[in-house]
């Protein structure tokens, strides 16, 4: 991966985060309050899916970066990056989570039904992007392995040759 790539991504990724802090720090008090005529109980189940769904993505992101780091240091292809990828699949699942329960708290409610399953598709699309992820570790672990099996092949070809 290339140092330009790696830097646009950090900036996109800084770029999230700040816009996420803004939501958690703006947005959901505002939210709050816009739905100061609802029920109590509503209130605090709504404006936490929606604190912790951004926090999902927050995670996700600080955990993209310090994979990034990795890369950049040329240490990615290492157990420990294992710690990173299993963060993020976690966090997706935790995202497709919420988004279901949002969708099934909307759904006995005024909420058009075609809304409700737009939230449902997006919490399968979660889903499906966690999949991705766990497929891309299975291939994480074969580099890892090829990488410790060249290395093997390398110290033997030095032992042997004069």
């Amino acid at each position: 991966m290339g140092k330009t790539t790696i830097v646009v991504l950090r900036i996109v990724i800084a770029v999230a985060l700040l816009g996420s802090l803004a939501v958690q720090a703006l947005i959901v008090p505002l939210l709050w309050l816009d739905l100061a005529e609802d029920e109590l109980w509503g209130r605090i189940v709504l404006v936490s899916l929606v604190v912790l769904g951004v926090g999902t993505l927050q995670v996700f992101g600080v955990c993209v970066w310090m994979l990034l780091t990795r890369v950049r240091r040329g240490s990615i292809f290492a157990e420990s990056s294992f710690r990173y990828v299993n963060v993020i699949i976690g966090a997706i699942l935790v995202a497709a989570a919420l988004t279901w329960i949002l969708a099934a708290l909307l759904a006995p409610g005024s909420t058009a039904p075609g809304v409700v399953a737009l939230i449902g598709g997006a919490g399968v699309v979660l889903a499906g992007m966690a999949l991705l992820v766990v497929v891309m570790k299975a291939l994480l672990r074969q580099a890892i392995d090829s990488e410790a099996e060249a290395r093997a092949l390398r110290s033997e070809l030095d032992d042997e040759v004069i």
